[in-house]
């Protein structure tokens, strides 16, 4: 080793710290990205159970509690589409708020379908501070973290 090139002597070799916050136009992240978001509460808790006969629309409802103490933007997604759909889709709640969400179970027959992989999934994130109390897509796109909770689907045939 040539004089000059040990460990930390050369100033080539030094490391170059990066102030990631200058990617931001010098701001400090926002609240979305860097604050997880709280919990949500929903009831029912664990499950969605929708009772026979299926030769008719059921609409459940389910009640959504930001239980968080920042303002977050909700959206659901289910693994079947065609037969199961939530209303409203999507929207914002305010730290404590609850929302009713009326999830709808179209006409089908059990015993020709399948259905033990049914489930809805609820997605939240933080919304950026200052946001406009409506929903953005976007919010899900970003940096943000988005947290989920899965409520299976159980269908009872026999009723």
């Amino acid at each position: 080793m040539r004089k000059g090139q040990g460990r930390g002597r050369d100033s080539r070799y030094q490391p170059v710290l990066f102030n990631f916050n200058s990617c931001y136009n010098n701001k400090p992240f926002s609240t979305m990205a860097s604050v997880p978001p709280g919990d949500i509460t929903t009831l029912p808790a664990v499950k969605v159970i929708f009772n026979a006969p299926f030769d008719d629309k059921h609409t459940y409802y389910m009640k959504i509690i930001n239980s968080g103490g920042h303002r977050i933007g909700f959206a659901f997604k289910t693994t079947n589409p065609r037969r199961l759909n939530m209303d409203p889709p999507n929207g914002v709640l305010d730290p404590k708020e609850a929302i009713n969400i009326a999830i709808s179970c179209d006409a089908f027959d059990p015993a020709a379908e399948a259905t033990n992989n049914d489930r809805v999934t609820v997605e939240w994130t933080n919304t950026p501070e200052g946001a406009a109390k409506q929903f953005r897509r976007e919010w899900f796109q970003g940096d943000g973290m988005v947290r989920r909770k899965n409520l299976p689907i159980e269908y009872n045939i026999e009723s």
